[in-house]
């Protein structure tokens, strides 16, 4: 039995409100002592491991309460599209790309987002020239849409008379041929067609990353993705891989198979938890799919896309509680959450009493008496803070000044509602202090705008890493485990090169981690 004596003069447990000059003791991967430094060494003992800590402050470390672990390492096999400015400099990378992985496997990533193109829409048409035969679906940087050649259209049937799939839209130009770009569920009409990578492949490459998320801080991921993702989660655990510790939650179109083999939400060990069933209620800013309760501004007849309806996001969401398994539902728009809050209305009672945690993934765009709501029902809200950022100005420009209240952090913690901060990542970058930065800010790291997007709705960095970690916790089950560092808890956190409590806020984003702690071990040293 390993005791260790981690030594700082400046720890932020976020259990209290000041910081302790003293010491961390861990036992067994958990913590058996936080206080003056001279009684940890005397709890500790003479025979203890000593560990003198770099940086210049230590927190409890990050949990990514939303975060897609397995697109974002998929994502790197593809192309690379992400910020292009316009149509013809996205299409010079397709070839680019094309001349340097020649093959006839599928081509899949992309991250494109065509908001800033003023000189071309995706078509299919462009894509055959560039990959001929070869199947190609690049989806959007937010996943709400994708762009298919004609190649990958036929192998999944789809052609120019196929119907729009419910909760989805197949885009045709003026004489009713498909163009390739798919709208929400459109694009799982060619993506249940995709081969992917094989599962030790998936393994191999998540391995990997655990590096690059140790090294930002990150200890525990709520992971969005598919099972086959939990799979290879499941597969490094076994094989003793397994270095961060994952909560898993699954799709829909898995939860009944799920429920057949006794999913229970919160079941698991101490490095992989089962989480909740993720469902959609609509669709993204990007693709103008979030369902509004008012149009798109410029947009005459489009308030976004209902993914999922009425009628199936009920029966999902009973269904669900029912079996003992949490709920998360996507809502973005303001006409979504409120849609969302009438199901969580009907099912609150039974969620409470059994201890499942109801989530709205992302409440981005919310009208105050829904604010209201959530608080009263005591839904989690899991959100990106980087969001609020890098949608400035797209957001301004799409909602203009309708009555509704844009990433309102602030209205929804003064109410007592838990925050749950991640990143969303591949859409967004997974470092944590972006997040915080964000949250503080409410601007992004170039410094626009000039003095924060409605920074009434600021939070304190303290707040801000409590949501980053106590508040994920919480989402998932595990504030008796972790999200702060009290006795008891996993011996999970972090040392960073400038304390984030004294920085000056524009700096947030630049905060290194020095070192990252995982289980009373050290799993990262710069």
């Amino acid at each position: 039995m390993t005791t260790t004596l981690f030594r700082h003069p400046r720890i932020h447990t976020l259990a209290a409100e000041s910081p302790i000059d003293g010491a961390i003791v861990a036992r067994d991967g958990r913590i058996v002592f936080v206080g003056e430094a001279d009684a940890a060494r005397e709890f500790a003992g003479p025979d203890a491991d000593v560990v003198e800590l770099p940086g210049a402050a230590v927190l409890p470390a990050f949990h990514d309460a939303h975060i897609h672990s397995g697109a974002r390492v998929l994502e790197r096999l593809g192309p690379e599209l992400r910020g292009t400015e316009s149509y013809a400099e996205t299409l010079e990378l397709l070839r680019e790309w094309a001349e340097e992985h020649p093959g006839d496997a599928w081509v899949m990533g992309g991250a494109w987002n065509a908001n800033p193109w003023n000189d071309g829409a995706p078509d299919r048409r462009d894509l055959d020239e560039i990959f001929g035969a070869r199947p190609v679906l690049l989806s959007t940087i937010d996943g709400h849409a994708a762009w298919a050649n004609t190649a990958a259209l036929e192998l999944a049937g789809v052609t120019d008379a196929t119907a729009d799939p419910d909760g989805g839209r197949i885009v045709r130009d003026d004489a009713g041929r498909a163009t390739g770009l798919l709208l929400e569920g459109a694009a799982d009409l060619v993506g249940e067609y995709v081969a992917s990578v094989t599962p030790g492949q998936l393994a191999d490459l998540l391995d990997e990353q655990q590096d690059e998320l140790l090294a930002m801080g990150l200890v525990q991921l709520t992971d969005i993705d598919d099972l086959e993702v939990g799979d290879a989660y499941l597969q490094l655990q076994r094989e003793g891989r397994l270095r961060i510790r994952v909560h898993k939650m699954l799709r829909d179109a898995e939860l009944e198979g799920a429920i057949a083999d006794g999913w229970r939400s919160y079941d698991g060990d101490e490095r992989l938890t089962r989480g909740a069933v993720k469902l959609f209620s609509d669709g993204a800013l990007g693709p103008h799919t979030a369902h509004l309760h008012e149009d798109f501004e410029g947009e005459p007849g489009n308030s976004g896309i209902a993914v999922t309806d009425d009628a199936e996001l009920r029966a999902l969401t009973r269904r669900a509680v029912d079996a003992g398994i949490a709920v998360a539902v996507h809502a973005i728009g303001d006409r979504a959450n409120t849609r969302v809050l009438d199901v969580f209305e009907e099912v609150a009672d039974a969620a409470r009493a059994a201890g499942l945690r109801l989530r709205l993934e992302h409440a981005q765009h919310l009208k105050p008496r829904d604010i209201d709501r959530i608080a009263g029902l005591g839904v989690v809200a899991s959100m990106q803070p980087t969001h609020c950022t890098t949608d400035y100005p797209l957001s301004v420009q799409l909602l203009g000044g309708r009555a509704t209240q844009h990433y309102p952090w602030r209205s929804l913690f003064d109410r007592g509602v838990t925050l749950a901060f991640g990143s969303d990542a591949p859409v967004e970058p997974a470092n944590p202090f972006f997040a915080i930065h964000a949250a503080v800010t409410r601007q992004r790291r170039d410094g626009e705008p000039a003095g924060g997007r409605e920074p009434e709705e600021r939070i304190s960095v303290r707040e801000a890493l409590l949501a980053h970690s106590l508040g994920s916790a919480s989402a998932a089950g595990l504030e008796r485990e972790t999200g702060t560092l009290e006795v008891g808890k996993f011996c999970d956190f972090i040392a960073v090169d400038a304390d984030p409590f004294d920085a000056e806020p524009s700096t947030l984003w630049r905060t290194q981690v020095e070192a990252t702690i995982v289980a009373g071990e050290v799993a990262f040293r710069r």
